[in-house]
């Protein structure tokens, strides 16, 4: 399994949520994005849904109706109804339930960096975790780095 480390350092998590999330979708995937807090959870959600004509992102709550159909969840724990083989770690905080996904995308800002590098010396002395970190150009976009 794969768990790629996103350092935002220009957009915001739910800006930044809602551009990984179309790449997941157009590479023919389905979604989980993982938020303990409520708030959060609602603001992706409203961030997915405002992307602007027939571009918005479809989702809906884990708990919601139809939840196995939504290809895009966003939920409180990794629980996937949906069968999504990817997740995305919106909050920043590990959970080992995580690891079931084929590629996990774990999001920090500047003041979570110790506790990243931390996670990363963590995950790298496991064999069965590849691990990577993404850094935001100034433009946006994103370039793995070390």
């Amino acid at each position: 399994m794969r768990v790629d480390f996103y350092q935002l350092s220009k957009d915001p998590v739910d800006v930044t949520v809602a551009k990984l999330a179309r790449r997941v979708l157009q590479a023919g995937e389905r979604l989980v994005v993982v938020a303990a807090d409520e708030g959060l959870r609602e603001h992706v959600s409203k961030t997915l849904w405002q992307q602007g004509g027939g571009s918005f992102l479809a989702h809906g709550p884990a708990d919601g109706p139809h939840a196995a159909r939504q290809p895009i969840l966003i939920a409180e724990d990794c629980a996937a109804q949906n069968e999504a083989r990817m997740a995305i770690l919106a909050d920043g905080q590990w959970r080992e339930e995580a690891a079931k996904f084929d590629r996990t995308m774990l999001l920090f800002d500047a003041d979570a960096t110790e506790a990243a590098r931390g996670l990363w010396r963590e995950l790298a002395a496991r064999d069965d975790i590849d691990n990577r970190i993404f850094k935001q150009t100034p433009e946006g976009g994103w370039r793995e780095g070390r």
